[in-house]
């Protein structure tokens, strides 16, 4: 059975840069938080993306780079972004 991506939209942020920057850091503290991921795996979740970001590779969020790693799964990724946009509206 294949997974299904996130189904977040991620496009409400691109015109906000301060809501990306929050959401990066409230992302990973909530996936730990719930049991998600781990400290180490956060690491290397931002160390991907930062180096993408790099490489000049098109820019993913933590969500969809933790998914694609195996590490959290779509539901996951969908109830750690609901728990954010609840929080800051």
């Amino acid at each position: 059975m294949r997974k299904r991506r996130p189904t977040a939209d991620f496009g409400v942020l691109l015109d906000k840069p301060n809501k990306i920057e929050h959401y990066e850091k409230r992302f990973g503290i909530i996936a730990i938080d719930r049991g998600y991921i781990t400290a180490e795996d956060l690491v290397k979740g931002l160390t991907i993306q930062v180096g993408e970001d790099v490489r000049k590779i098109p820019h993913r969020l933590l969500g969809e780079i933790f998914f694609d790693m195996g590490l959290m799964t779509d539901k996951q990724v969908d109830e750690v972004l609901g728990s954010i946009f609840r929080k800051s509206r």
